[in-house]
């Protein structure tokens, strides 16, 4: 066993290292909730990540994600990711896409068989589209919701889309997923009003608010959902 992952091992024995090791888990979206969420899975063990986002790091993502930093500005979040995971766990398989998701490419990304799916992208089309396809090929999937415009990050809970309340993109989820078939979703959501914001960054007039410690916040709940899934 690695050295680093020794304290891991007090809490999941030997045989929740082994079945660490031997997961494979993609994450769709390497952003505010992925970024975090992917580096968990990493110090965690985890034996291979499949990252797939077609964006590069920006000025305006420093406020929140793990990979962004002024001297990554303009650089693939995937490959920047990969650099990463690599100075952190070295022996573990890093598969990079650099592709927005949508319906006419879910195909390719999940030619990789993943274990475990973590949905972290921001387009409805897209959630749906991973959704069906995971239910299709019978893989477990959790899909985080909406993090922005939000300051109180104890309020995240885990729970089944039929079970959720409050949140704008749960409630669209759940007709367009009632629409195709799919009644149950595990999601990442939370039950506090969005904050009502004006104006936006870069031109952007409809990018939501955030913050330091409310996006990471979703991608460490979710990363602990998996990996506690991974070996149980």
């Amino acid at each position: 066993m690695a050295e680093e992952f020794a304290r891991t091992e007090l809490l999941i024995k030997e045989e929740g290292i082994r079945r660490l090791k031997e997961a494979s888990v993609m994450v769709l979206g390497v952003g505010g909730v992925g970024s975090h969420c992917i580096e968990a899975l990493a110090r965690s063990g985890v034996g291979r990540l499949i990252l797939v986002d077609s964006d590069k790091v920006s000025v305006t993502n420093i406020n929140r994600q793990s990979i962004a930093l002024h001297s990554t500005v303009g650089r693939y979040k995937t490959r920047v990711m990969k650099e990463k995971i690599a100075d952190i766990s070295p022996e573990t398989e890093v598969i990079t896409h650099e592709l927005f998701v949508l319906p006419e490419n879910i195909e390719t990304i999940f030619k990789e068989e993943p274990d475990h799916i973590v949905d972290a992208i921001d387009t409805v089309t897209a959630k749906l589209a991973v959704a069906e396809k995971a239910a299709a090929c019978g893989i477990p999937l959790i899909s985080s919701m909406g993090t922005g415009n939000k300051l109180h990050p104890e309020l995240f809970e885990i729970a089944d889309i039929s079970e959720t309340s409050v949140c704008p993109l749960c409630r669209v989820m759940r007709k367009e997923l009632r629409a195709r078939g799919i009644e149950h979703l595990k999601v990442l959501y939370s039950k506090e009003k969005p904050i009502r914001v004006s104006g936006g960054v870069d031109g952007a007039g409809r990018a939501p608010g955030s913050i330091s410690f409310v996006p990471p916040v979703a991608g460490l709940l979710i990363a602990g959902e998996v990996i506690r899934k991974i070996i149980a």
